[in-house]
């Protein structure tokens, strides 16, 4: 019997609208246990090189994580990966919520996506009925309406949907796919709607078998009332309105200059959306024996309706507003950081313009960017009114103005919709000085008043094309006063003792060393990479080292959650060797792809006063501590010591590997 997993996985061929059940081989779980780690092994497998990413041929694979739908709480992510057509690399992106637990529920740890389909449809899946529904009604409708839709067609509100918006239909590459209050982004909703797939509607009854029941939980009851109480779990930032603290500490921007002292207190009241309006009303007046006329202003203004969690967790990480027209809106887990990581003067966000990004189904990490982008192009003169007719003054309209241009792909849109690099070189005229993207990838914009080379090397090498999906288990800056820095340590139990000596020693205003910052780097992405195979949210484990130190998930406890839900007898070193094996088969697929090291290099305004040579330094440390060659490149022995050797027999074939570890170039 296999536990923690159904051992099944959907494949749907859209081309030909064939639907097969295909059982899975248990050794795969036992090499990358499950999530992004055997989706890698499925894009290694059967989308080479050769295949383009708007091919038929390339694949959009949904997983499940090994833990999902197990009493574990917090076990609920979905991981979503393909080959990206801004980077022509791996892409892994995902969303919390209740879709990975329900896909397992109906029976399968994976849905496999090939082929495109002549016209628009969605898939629904109950259990063993597997079917391609006509999506043609629900063209040009947001990823919300398209659930709600979906789920009033079908007459069961519990069936969970991950949809694209007219963004994705009209293959914008910073489209996003919907789930819930989660979403999806990095290039895999552009695949989604040019796969012709609107939606993704699953419903499943079974139950899910675990190895272990009544000691898994024994730990998880109480579990799920630490997680609950612990502080520093979960979103930290959505219970506030002060986000001083992003702009002050992380000055996120993708202008050329960034806004010091960006936020003052009255930005605060910037999040509501207000609406004024005048109510007329008549009125008898017994004085006057005649009918007066009353006016009065109506204010309809946003207004926080609930907390919203995922499945099988206590932290209310999303929140449901209230929006003057009766709409609703669903702020995600950091979608507020759209806030922060524009610091540009004349972009004031609020409720407003998050809900129309969600309504378009476009990324709200991105398009900030691209917002920017645009300004900065528009202010220089590189972009005119030609270009722009009718671009308004104020700041909010004017990004609700590129927002649609970009979903629809109209005027400029179309440019700035193939993402910023494409954007700056088909633009041109000095528009590529603009461009400040990592890999092609418009990566959250970082700025740092010095150096912090650990940051330099996971951005410069994330096999994600995220930083948050690297960052987290380290923390970002020391902690200047010495006995706060030690009482951090004492409580910190997620860290290696190295690192806690590293840190321990680490002094404001200095860099890490060369060997620390390469080590901190892997270990903070191999955390990740633990999370996304076994389906863990991030912001119980991996992401929230940094804060407090007391994560509920981390490298210690995680292995005898998954011995007592699979069976797998795994240690702490067995669970980093898998995490690092998953992540050498993604490296392996962009290096297959023609990543090189000339690629791995960031914007020149990171910080002030770059150093190339120093930061050359660390990524040859970098590349040495992961095994990799000058080129970045992971060696045979590299990858026969993590019992990767077809992988290193495929390089040497393609004449990308040699015998001495020789690169062509």
């Amino acid at each position: 019997m296999r536990y923690a997993e159904t051992g099944f996985n959907l494949e749907v061929d859209l081309t030909r609208g064939n639907i097969e059940r295909l059982r899975t081989d248990p050794e795969l779980t036992a090499l990358h246990l499950g999530g992004n780690g055997t989706a890698a092994e499925i894009l290694w497998d059967r989308v080479p090189p050769e295949v383009e990413p708007f091919s038929p041929d390339n694949l959009l694979i949904f997983s499940a994580g090994l833990l999902d739908a197990t009493p574990v709480p917090g076990a609920n992510r979905t991981c979503i990966s393909s080959i990206s057509p801004q980077s022509n690399l791996y892409v892994n992106s995902g969303f919390e919520g209740f879709f990975g637990p329900e896909m397992k529920h109906a029976g399968y740890d994976k849905i496999v996506i090939r082929g495109k389909s002549p016209g628009l449809v969605y898939l629904w899946i109950h259990d063993d009925k597997v079917e391609i529904r006509d999506a043609g009604h629900l063209q040009g409708k947001s990823p919300h309406e398209t659930a709600a839709l979906i789920q009033q067609e079908l007459k069961d509100p519990k069936v969970q949907v991950a949809a694209i918006g007219v963004a994705g239909e009209n293959k914008v590459y910073q489209a996003s796919i919907e789930h819930a209050n989660s979403s999806a982004s990095r290039g895999v909703g552009v695949i989604m709607g040019d796969k012709g797939l609107k939606a993704i509607a699953v419903r499943g009854t079974k139950d899910i078998q675990v190895a272990r029941p009544a000691e898994l939980f024994q730990i998880c009851i109480p579990r799920y009332r630490e997680i609950y109480d612990n502080p520093s779990c979960g979103d930290l930032f959505l219970n506030k309105e002060d986000d001083s603290w992003h702009v002050n500490h992380l000055p996120w921007s993708n202008a050329s200059k960034r806004e010091k002292g960006y936020w003052l207190e009255d930005m605060e009241k910037e999040w509501e959306v207000r609406v004024e309006s005048e109510r007329i009303t008549t009125q008898w007046e017994n004085y006057s024996q005649e009918l007066e006329e009353i006016r009065e202003t109506v204010v309809d203004k946003s207004e926080l309706l609930r907390g919203t969690g995922c499945y099988n967790c206590p932290k209310e990480c999303h929140r449901s507003f209230y929006l003057p027209g009766g709409r609703k809106y669903f702020l995600k887990s950091y979608g507020k950081l759209a806030y922060a990581m524009s610091a540009y003067e004349d972009l004031k966000f609020n409720y407003d313009l998050l809900a129309a990004m969600q309504e378009y189904g476009l990324d709200e990490s991105s398009m900030p960017q691209v917002l920017t982008f645009a300004l900065e192009l528009f202010e220089s003169g590189i972009l005119t009114d030609e270009d722009l007719p009718e671009f308004p003054t104020d700041g909010e309209d004017r990004f609700l103005y590129l927002l649609e241009k970009v979903a629809r792909r109209e005027g400029v849109g179309d440019a700035l919709a193939s993402g910023l690099y494409l954007a700056a070189r088909q633009i041109g005229k000095g528009a590529e000085a603009y461009d400040r993207t990592t890999k092609r990838i418009e990566q959250l914009p970082l700025k740092r008043e010095m150096p912090n080379y650990s940051y330099f090397l996971m951005h410069a090498t994330g096999g994600t094309m995220d930083i948050t999906q690297v960052e987290g288990s380290f923390p970002q800056m020391p902690i200047p006063d010495r006995k706060e820095r030690e009482e951090f340590v004492r409580n910190w139990d997620a860290a290696p003792e190295k690192f806690k000596k590293w840190f321990l020693e680490w002094e404001p205003g200095q860099p890490l060393a060369v060997e620390a910052a390469a080590e901190i780097a892997d270990w903070n992405g191999a955390m990740h990479d633990a999370d996304d195979a076994l389906g863990m949210c991030s912001l119980l484990s991996s992401f929230r080292g940094q804060f407090g130190g007391r994560p509920p998930y981390h490298l210690h406890n995680l292995p005898k959650l998954i011995w007592l839900a699979t069976g797998m007898d795994l240690d702490s070193d067995g669970l980093l060797r898998i995490a690092r094996r998953n992540r050498q088969l993604v490296r392996a697929i962009n290096v297959r792809r023609g990543l090189r090291r000339r690629d791995e290099n960031l914007s020149e305004d990171l910080w002030p006063d770059r150093d190339p040579a120093m930061e050359q330094k660390y990524l040859e440390a970098f590349y040495e501590f992961q095994g990799w060659t000058r080129e970045g490149i992971p060696t045979g022995e590299t990858l026969d010591g993590l019992g990767l050797d077809y992988v290193r027999e495929d390089l040497v074939k393609r004449g990308i590997l040699t015998d001495n570890e020789e690169v062509k170039k």
